[in-house]
This record gives structure tokens, sequence and C-alpha cells, in this order.
């Protein structure tokens, strides 16, 4: 059974989350016994197939069983879908427990059916053979040109086919294309063939499309039941790639070559093999379920069709259970198929790699078995296409060189609640919100050129004074996250564990500047971190590293307060010394010294209220300590406790610590609070526990998320990575800009276990560099890895200004320019639509050419020319914007009369003619067109200078010439319709001419005329006919020789 894994791995909130920061947290308790989980999963429904989901989810059921027993024996309007297809809601109460939805409930196109096995249906007001109001998805094409008459002649038929099945017609909604329908029980509903073909349905949906649209009326095996993928090989024959029947060629080779040969006994398996599971009627949907029987074309007509591409797409879905696939396909449906003996290649779980594990899987190389066929390759929005199988992947299956799967990382973690729902909210607070902050920070321009455009690329940068209020921000904005309700347990720890960083920084870094001083920031509260700053009057410069010590000290305090609350909620009541001990390892001196005392052990208080003081105190406990061994006194009389305690008081942890284990902090703490002086600085504290750490003397500093137990510590690698506090606090011990650790320290998994998660490790980089903590040019695993995150969630103008802060190397200088045009030319079709992104992009200083021109290519792709033409000439690509005037524009324009348009791409481009080939035989044509034609008509005055009939015919002759040329220059390149309007213009042109020739015009200088008209490209019947005329012409031409002669 398929629970949510939130409910069953629930992680222990701490209860530092509502103690001090009042953070209330939603959920169940995660202390639940493994037997109530089994209880609550016994009634749970089932769901196994990725594209079905029920309202409320599964896990909202398991926790709404949990908190009301008997709840899933009374589900209030129940609803079972499947996205792209539509939904059933039960109305009333619905009994759903132990229900296998898998098989009960069917979504097929335009159909949806409900217990399709007669003998297993209930009574009706049972199970959910009840009432209950069905909604399906009718994809109608194309639908924006569909008339009002039309859409109430389809929703007349729907409610025709809805009374004929016994159901009542709620309504029709051409915008989203539902169909609603009421019925009392079920069997099938939905429409039948001809109701399908008559509504002009298309596919249900492009997550759902029908594989036999993809191309033709091919057929992929796969299931549409579940949408997987049938492991069964195709057959990659010749007659079936060529459109013919391979039973029929099957039965030409017996009779030409012997039946004895091992290529024909490969023919008679494949005949021998059953069908696939949907090799069913051409005449009939591949979507379309039907309980009868499927009828085998055994013998199919020899028709002989157009040769297809072997490889056939289909999307599937993003899901691991549902991939999308390319399979090597036929154009005939139902053929029988030889099956391949051999598999896709499987890499075993021994061979892992270092992505391997529970972070991601290793997918095997398509290359391995394909060749230089196919390779692994990344699309856009972290889409992932390869052939083979994830390693490690609970698929026993065999992987087949046939079958590309597509695979989505999920980008979009940190977006999504406790419920796995991308929250528009969390959009909002963990990416828009940052960046705003960031955007508001006073920085620097660095101008770049590039050519003819100038890159300003940014650099933010403050002091050190200003940052206690900067980390107060963020922080705000990180408490804003944590008060949305419906976040999940493990992404609060993750986001209290941000909030303290913050806060760390903000100790270990920030400087006040009083008196003429510098000084650190201190806090007004000895027990917890303030967000007010305290005045101090002026101090010796020798205070300061102690100041920063005691805010230091307070920050170790407020980060492991809650581990020291939660051990000690769970001690027992007689155990007053551990419980000392534990309050002693989170610096809490007033509640232990305070117990000792209410316990009577008034001398143990007294030693508790100078722990941590001078090192006399600590020097004469141990040297009591040293006496009693000496002396062969006989521990076995005091509590163990007791000398745990004195160990600790004495200064030596690790004794103290001896079979007990505690956390990194807590030992760090121990250690600058017990062991060292107290007037030693916080570096020499760090340089001590790191020389301890590298003595396998001191625990590690795991991350949060496995110290918190947000993730399992058996997944972790010792010199993988530690906490991004960690490396903080070495930051700061080292104070030097090499720090060899950047890399390391900022990666996601310093903070985070989403290894795509960057949104806020690249503020972290970014103020720390602002202040001058380092200095690094080698990040930008970092900076891209943000852009990825950014672009996926359809975040361009941030993801370029995330670009812009990519700091400048001379040994690539068009790096910014590289990525800044990438981002544009993969993503126009998301910052071109949104006016916001698109004017904040031009803010940034981002050339306006790059933009225009990347949407140029965009619409060349798509084919809409008119719009690349456009932006062609706004990015002022002049060759280009000239070649699409030429060949798709322009003969459009002057078919449908659209004179003034063509006139103003022409003159648009007429000034910069210098840097286009071709201009006068290209778009200069339609400039001389309009002003020769103007110039030959009478009430014109544009060209005063034709005034006689022999310029006009040399004007004439010019212009039509360069139409040939055009011709035989373009050739191919021209449309019908090109050409079409080339000879319009000769037509025009001519008339004209031969207009103004007959108006007392000698008869030579007339033949003159005509001669020039036979130069142009006109049509076969007008060329006749001007033939005609020119014969006549120079009949009585010749006559008026003779009678003059």
């Amino acid at each position: 059974m398929d629970v949510d894994a939130g409910l069953l791995n629930l992680v222990t909130v701490p209860q530092y989350l509502y103690k001090k920061r009042k953070i209330s947290v939603d959920g169940v308790d995660a202390s639940l016994s493994s037997q109530v989980l089994r209880e609550v999963e016994k009634y749970l429904p089932t769901v196994r197939r990725s594209d079905y989901y029920t309202k409320p989810c599964l896990s909202d059921l398991a926790i709404r069983e949990f908190m009301y027993p008997g709840y899933c024996s009374r589900v209030q309007d129940f609803v079972v879908g499947r996205v792209g297809y539509g939904c059933v809601k039960f109305i009333g109460k619905t009994d759903v427990r132990c229900l296998n939805l898998d098989h009960i409930v069917k979504f097929n196109r335009c159909e949806v059916v409900v217990y399709e096995d007669e003998s297993s249906k209930p009574a009706v007001g049972q199970g959910l053979n009840k009432p209950a109001e069905v909604t399906l998805l009718l994809q109608i094409n194309p639908l924006n040109n569909l008339t009002e008459v039309h859409i109430r002649k389809i929703e007349e038929k729907l409610k025709r086919s809805t009374e004929s099945q016994g159901a009542q017609f709620i309504s029709f909604d051409p915008g989203h294309g539902q169909w609603k329908f009421l019925v009392q029980h079920f069997s099938r509903f939905g429409l039948n063939e001809d109701d399908e073909e008559d509504t002009a349905m298309d596919d249900v949906s492009a997550v759902a499309q029908d594989p036999a649209n993809m191309n033709g009326s091919e057929v992929s095996y796969i299931d549409e039941e579940t949408g997987s993928v049938n492991r069964t090989p195709l057959s990659h024959s010749l007659p079936a790639h060529l459109g013919l029947d391979p039973n029929r060629m099957k039965d030409l080779r017996l009779l030409l070559l012997p039946a004895g040969e091992d290529d024909v006994e490969g023919f008679s398996d494949m005949l021998s093999q059953d069908s696939p599971p949907f090799a069913k009627e051409s005449s009939r949907s591949p979507l379309r379920f039907s309980s009868q029987k499927t009828v085998r074309k055994t013998n199919a007509p020899l028709i002989r069709k157009t040769p297809l591409a072997l490889i056939e797409y289909n999307p599937g879905s993003f899901s691991s259970n549902s991939p999308g696939a390319i399979l090597m396909s036929q154009q005939n449906k139902g053929l029988h198929l030889k099956t391949s003996k051999s598999v896709g290649f499987e890499l075993e779980l021994k061979h892992e790699t270092p992505v391997t594990g529970s972070h991601s899987h290793n997918i095997v190389d398509a290359a391995l078995f394909m060749g230089r066929s196919f390779r692994v390759g990344w699309g856009p929005n972290g889409v992932l296409v390869h052939s083979g199988m994830p390693v490690g992947s609970s698929d026993a299956q065999h992987a087949l060189s046939s079958v590309i799967n597509l695979e989505k990382v999920a980008f979009d973690k940190v977006t999504r609640d406790g419920s796995n729902k991308v929250q528009e909210e969390l959009t909002d607070l963990c990416f828009n919100s940052p960046l705003i902050l960031h955007k508001e920070l006073s920085r620097e321009m660095k101008k770049v050129e590039l050519g003819t455009f100038i890159l300003k690329l940014q650099k933010v940068v403050f002091n050190r004074v200003t940052l206690p209020d900067i980390c107060r921000s963020y922080i705000d904005v990180i408490e804003k996250q944590l008060e949305v309700h419906s976040l999940s347990s493990a992404s609060r720890v993750l986001l209290m564990h941000q909030v303290l960083v913050w806060e760390l920084i903000k100790v270990l870094f920030s400087t006040r500047k009083t008196g003429g001083q510098l000084k650190p920031v201190e806090f007004d509260d000895e027990d917890m971190i303030t967000d007010e700053r305290e005045s101090y009057p002026d101090v010796d410069q020798e205070a300061l590293p102690l100041m920063r010590r005691a805010d230091f000290s307070n920050w170790l305090q407020e980060s492991v307060y809650h581990r020291v609350q939660d051990e000690v909620s769970s001690l027992e009541d007689s155990s007053d010394l551990e419980h000392i001990f534990l309050l002693l390892t989170g610096r809490q001196l007033d509640a232990a010294v305070e117990l000792a005392a209410s316990r009577g052990d008034v001398r143990l208080s007294c030693l508790l209220s100078q722990s941590g003081g001078s090192t006399t105190s600590r020097s004469d406990i141990a040297h009591q300590l040293d006496l009693w061994r000496k002396n062969g006194m006989d521990f076995s009389f005091i509590e163990e406790d007791r000398v745990r305690l004195l160990e600790l008081l004495s200064g030596n942890i690790h004794e103290a610590l001896h079979g007990v284990k505690i956390d990194w902090k807590r030992f760090l703490g121990l250690l600058m609070w017990y062991q060292l002086p107290p007037n030693i600085s916080l570096p020499v504290v760090f340089n001590t526990y790191q020389k301890l750490l590298n003595e396998g003397n001191a625990p590690y500093p795991v991350p949060v998320y496995i110290d918190e137990g947000v993730e399992d510590a058996g997944s972790w690698d010792i010199n993988g990575r530690f906490d991004l506090s960690y490396y903080l606090m070495l930051l700061h011990a080292r104070q030097e800009n090499d720090f060899g650790a950047l890399k390391t320290m900022f990666s996601a998994f310093a903070s985070t276990n989403d290894p795509l998660d960057y949104h806020m490790i690249w503020h972290h980089r970014a103020v720390l560099e602002a202040i001058g903590t380092f200095s690094s040019r080698d990040l930008h695993v970092l900076d891209m890895a943000f852009v990825s995150q950014l672009l996926c969630l359809g975040q361009c103008h941030w993801a370029i200004y995330v670009v812009l802060h990519m700091p400048h190397r001379e040994d690539y200088p068009y790096l910014q320019t590289t990525v800044i045009r990438e981002i544009l030319f993969q993503y126009c079709e998301v910052w071109s639509l949104q006016d916001s992104q698109w004017k904040f992009i031009e803010d940034l200083g981002i050339p306006s050419a790059w933009l225009h021109e990347a949407l140029a290519i965009y619409y060349s792709y798509i084919g809409d020319l008119s719009k690349a033409l456009h932006h062609f000439i706004e990015c002022a690509n002049w060759q280009r914007a000239h070649s699409i005037f030429l060949t798709s524009v322009a003969h459009s324009l002057f078919l449908s009369e659209k004179h003034t348009e063509i006139w103003r791409l022409a003159t648009s481009m007429e000034d910069h003619k210098s840097e286009i080939e071709d201009w006068d035989i290209g778009a200069g044509i339609y400039i001389s067109f309009y002003l020769l034609r103007s110039s030959l008509q009478e009430d014109s005055n544009t060209m005063t200078e034709l005034d006689t009939l022999e310029d006009k015919n040399d004007a004439c002759a010019d212009f039509l010439g360069r139409l040939n040329k055009s011709l035989a220059v373009w050739g191919s390149k021209l449309s019908v319709d090109a050409r079409v309007v080339f000879s319009k213009m000769a037509e025009e042109i001519c008339s004209l001419l031969l207009s103004d020739s007959n108006e007392g015009s000698s008869g030579e200088v007339q033949l003159t005329c005509f001669e020039t008209v036979f130069k142009g490209p006109l049509p076969e019947d007008l060329r006749s006919y001007h033939l005609q005329d020119a014969v006549s012409l120079f009949t009585c031409y010749l006559s008026e020789m003779a009678s003059s002669g």
C-alpha cells in the first residue's frame, strides 16, 4: 500500500522551534508507534498510478484516520481523478477503507469506468457504486475557432449522449473542455466512438497524449492504464518500416527461400507469439477501453505507405513510475512483432558512483549499447533524457535500448509544502523577497565593453558596520516563511538553521563604530540573542576579542538550548546529577546551581557557581581528583555522575564525556567554557577544536539535517561535508582571502539535504564577499546552480540578475554575455510574455537588441515570420531581416494589397542597404516598383525626370532586368506566391508603359517598348496577347513604310 512518506517518516520538531521564538508547528507527533501506523495504513485505499489522485490525498486520510478513528468509513465528497482526463466526486459520505482504486476506477479518453468487472460490483449504494458527479476533460480542437453555434451543437450532442446512458447532464464548459454530469450508480459512462468523431475530439491532454496521433496512425507499446512502458521490445524489421504487412512478406519469403534457414525461424517465432495487449482493431481508438476481446489482424491488405522515421516520441509523465518513451515504432497497428533476445545494460548496485545513494541515482549511459546513436542529455527545466534505468531502481525489469526515458529533477523542492504541493507564497518568500532585499543593498558597477554593446556588471559592497541590519533583514524574510502553516517539520528545521547562520555571521564578522573606534556587536541578554544592538562606551581595543567571544557564547547557548531540553525531558526524576550535567553542556548555570541547591547539595552548587570562571578553581578541583587517585581512593563510593561533574569542572572534558554521546556544538561549548582559559580569543578556540577533530578526539561538525535527524546519518560521508556554521568559524579563525574550503563551504549540502537548493547559500556568499571576508573568482558552480534553480521556476529576470553579479574574469571575458544570451534564447517564451520581467531585464542594462534577437529566432522557429521580421529589424540584423522580407513576408502583404506596410518595412531597411547583400534585386525591387509606378501614372509628379517615352522605356527595361536577375539569384528560395508577385509587378509596369506608348508615339518607339515588355517575367497568356498587338503594330508600321516609300 502506498502511503505518503511524509507521514511514515515524520521528523521530530526541536523544541526550540516553539519555545523562545513562539513558532507553532502543525502536524502529527513523530513518536507514533509502529503498531498505530500499521493500523492506520490498513484502512487506507490504494493508488499506485502516478497520474491518478484522490481528494483528500492519502497523507491527509492517514492523518485524519489517526486523529479521528473510523474517518475512512465516512469520507465526505470523496474524489478520484486522473490528471488530464477528469475526476469523479462521490456525493455524501463514502466508505473508502481498503479500496483498490487502481482496479476499481479507470479513466480513458472521454470515458470513466467504475467496477469494470461486473462480478465484483457491489449493490447500488454500496462502495463506490453510488451517486456521483463526473467531470470529463474534452480537448476540442481547435478551441479558439469554435463559434457559438458549434458550441451549442457540441453541448446538445453531450446532452443526448448523457441522457442516453441514464445520467443527468449538468454543464459543459468550452473554455476548459469540462463535461459534467450526474449518475445514480456506475457501469461505464462517456462518449462512444461516433460521438468522439462528431465532437471533433483531439488528444485528452499533452500529458496523456495518444500515441496513435503522434505519427500518423502509429501505436507505441505503452500501457494506457498505468502509463508505463511495455518492456516487450519491438521489431526493427524493414517491411514494418516501409508500411508493408510482415505477415504477407513472410508468405512471399517462404515461397522463395528454404524453410530451414535461421532467419525464417525468426519469423516463425514471431508468429507464435500472442498479440500485444492492445493490438486492437485499427478502426478503434487506441485509448478507448473495451471489455470485448480484441480482433487480431492476421491478413492485413498490402498497402504501401510513405516510409516514416523509426522513432516515435511520447512524452508520458516525469515521474519515475510512468516515464516518457521514444520507441522504435511501426506504421500498422496490431502487427505481430519479433521479440529481441537482448536486454538493456544494467549496472549492478555494487558499482555505485559517488552520486548514488539517497540523494540521486546514477543513470546508465545509453551509449554503452547504442553507440553514437544516442547520448544522455539534459533538457530545459531539469529534464534528463536517457536510455537505461536508474541504479538502485526498484523496477526489476531490464532497461531496453529501444526505450528512451524522460525524468525531471525537482528544482522546486524548496517551494513545496508538507503535502508536496508548490506554494506561490513560498516561491515568493524563498526567491523574490531575498533577491529584492539584495537589490536594495549598495553596490558598485563595472562596465564591460562587448563590441558595440556595454554590459554593466554589479557587485554588492558595504562595510561591517551595516552588517547587523542586513542580517536582521534576511532573518525577517526567513521568519515570514516559518509562518506558513503547511510547512513540513523538516523544512522548519532547515529554516531555523538559516536564522542561526545569519545570526552567527552577525556575531563573527560585524563591527560597530562608537567614539571613533570599531567595536563588535553586543546583545542585551545573556541567555538569548536579541535583535537590537546595545550602545557601548569607548573600550580598550584589547577587550574587543573578549566581547566577540561573549557574543559567540550567547549564540552557542541559543543553538543548543533545544537539544538540552529534549534530553532533560527524557530523564527520570531521580537522576539529578545527570540533569545538572546536561544543563552544564548548554551552559545553563543558573538552572544547574538552583537545582543543586534545591536538592541540599550546597557544596556542589558552590562549585557550579564558579564553573567557567578563573583557571584557579579548575586547577584546585583537578588537583583534588589527582590526590584521590594517588591515595588510592575507591571511587565506587562516589556517584559516577558526580565524578563526571567534577571532571568537567576541572576542565577534563574528554574524561567527563567518557561513554556519553554529544553533538559537536555542545562539545565546542564545553571546550570553550570549561577547558580553555576564559580570556582565549575565538580563533584559538576554533583552531583547538579543529586540531582535536583531526586527531579524532572531537565529534564531527555534521550538517544540520543530519544533526537534527532530518536525514539518516548512515548515508553521510565523514570526508564529504560539514555544517555551514563550522565553515564560518574556520573562515573567522583564518582571516585570509585564500580560504581553501570555499567551494565546499558554499555547496548545498553544507546547509540543506537538497543538492539542488542554492537559494540562500548564494546570499551568504554575496554578503560575506561584500564585507571583504574573502575574495574568489572560481565559485561559478554556485552562481550557475542558483541560475538553474531560478530558471526552472520561470524567474528569468532574477537569473540574469544573478549572472550580472558573477565576477569578471580576464581569461573568460564573454562568460556573462554567453550565459545571458543563452537564457534569453532558451526561455524567451517565459520572459517575453511578462511585461514586468521584460522591463526588469531592460533596467538591468541588457541591450534591447539581445532581447529582440532572441524573439526573432524564436518566431522564426515557430513559423511566425512576420513577427520574426519585426524583431530582426529591431535588433539591426539587416541581412536576416531582408531575407525573410523577400522570401516570406513581402509577397503575402502584396497579395493582400497592404502596400503601405511593404513600403514601411522596405524603407526602414533602405538606410542600411550597404550592409545588405543583393539589396537592389531584393527589397529594393519593391521600392523601385512603387516609385516607377508613380512616375508612369498620369496623376503622379514623383519622377518628373521621365518626361519622354524613351526615358520611361529605359527605366522599365532596367526594372524588368532586375526582376529577372532577382529570380535567377534567389531561385528556389522564392515561393510560388513570390514569383506570382514578381509577375504582377511586371504586368502592371508593362501595362502602364504600353498605355503611354499609344499616345502620339512613333511606331519605332512603340516597337521598342514592346521589345522591353517581352523581356519581363510575364505569364504566357499575357505575353501572347502583347505579341499579337506587337504583330499588328509591326504590320501597320511596314504598311506606313511602304506607302511612304
